[in-house]
């Protein structure tokens, strides 16, 4: 028996019609979204996906052939709309701390974004719980909320912990020389986050267990030092990959488009394509700063590069 678009939708309107009116309470257009936050268990570790908001990343910052672009816009049912690439963070409980991995982009890239203090809160944590931010590089977008408009910090008792050479390249003056006018007010975004907590900064150097089940993972070449952490309890595992995705419609067909501001875009392809193989390969539980909130999932291989398989609902914890 097959049923056709027709009379599916001629039969629903018949069976509609056959019903009791039922008085339906009007009610405004909400124009304002909640606040996204979205927790899943890793063994004991609750982690939550915090969004921040989202950034418009076209497919021309990643010198991708508009033919090519507008295909994959298309088979990801996107055709006509903008490029829009989530920021997300992640609040990580690991039952005697609370940890967050990376702080938001606040004002920096325009009013679509600094909605992080809104999913803290609604999530029931404060700054002053904070015990550790977690910086996987240290771009505009992943620290600006650790510090108000006056250059103070906002979580007050919160340790920053930060890769060792990202760090030392933000601080280096030629390095800040070198780069393009556009990327300059990256540095001088660093050194303030830095500046308010230089009493209870960590420098972090290559894989390491930087807490207890938390392990870094150096993944270099968008910055020197880009790193990802790789949360483990049990059998449980999540490695979150920072910036290995920018935008997925896009990259995990071709890995080899990089941003523009990738500081050395031939490693960070590289590093780029040995992160999803290793996800994929390893059927790996994957998050990331740009990939589509709520953020976990699989990666797996295609015929043309990779995709992505959103992980199910955590329905309970």
């Amino acid at each position: 028996m097959t049923l056709s678009r027709r009379q599916l939708f001629s039969g629903a309107a018949a069976s509609a019609l056959s019903l009791p009116r039922i008085a339906v309470a009007k009610a405004p257009l909400a124009s304002i979204s909640l606040p996204g936050v979205v927790r899943r268990r890793i063994g004991s570790v609750e982690v939550t996906a915090l969004l921040d908001g989202y950034m418009e990343m076209p497919a021309e910052l990643f010198s991708a052939p508009s033919a090519v672009a507008e295909k994959l816009s298309v088979q990801a049912f996107k055709e006509g709309q903008p490029n829009l690439s989530p920021v997300n963070s992640f609040l990580l409980n690991l039952g005697d701390r609370l940890i967050l991995v990376d702080a938001g982009a606040a004002n920096s890239f325009g009013p679509t974004l600094g909605k992080l203090p809104q999913a803290l809160e609604a999530n029931g944590v404060s700054a002053d719980q904070i015990d550790a931010i977690l910086v996987t590089h240290m771009h505009p977008d992943h620290i600006s909320e650790t510090i108000d408009a006056n250059g103070n910090a906002v979580f007050p008792n919160a340790e920053l912990i930060v890769p060792e050479l990202d760090f030392s390249y933000w601080h280096d003056d030629a390095a800040m020389a070198a780069a393009p006018n556009a990327l300059k007010p990256f540095f001088t975004g660093a050194r303030l986050a830095a500046k308010a907590y230089a009493k209870r900064t960590t420098q972090i150097s290559g894989e390491a267990e930087v807490l207890p089940g938390v392990r870094s993972m150096p993944l270099p070449g968008h910055t020197p030092d880009h790193t990802g952490y790789i949360v483990t309890s049990g059998d449980a595992s999540l490695f979150i990959w920072a910036d290995i995705i920018h935008n997925a419609t896009l990259q995990l067909a071709h890995p080899e488009w990089g941003p523009a501001f990738d500081v050395d875009p031939a490693q960070a392809v590289g590093t780029r394509q040995r992160a999803l193989d290793m996800a994929a390969s390893n059927r790996l539980l994957v998050a990331g700063m740009h990939m589509p909130f709520p953020t976990v999932g699989h990666i797996v291989t295609r015929t043309e590069g990779f995709g992505y398989v959103p992980a199910e609902w955590p329905y309970h914890l």
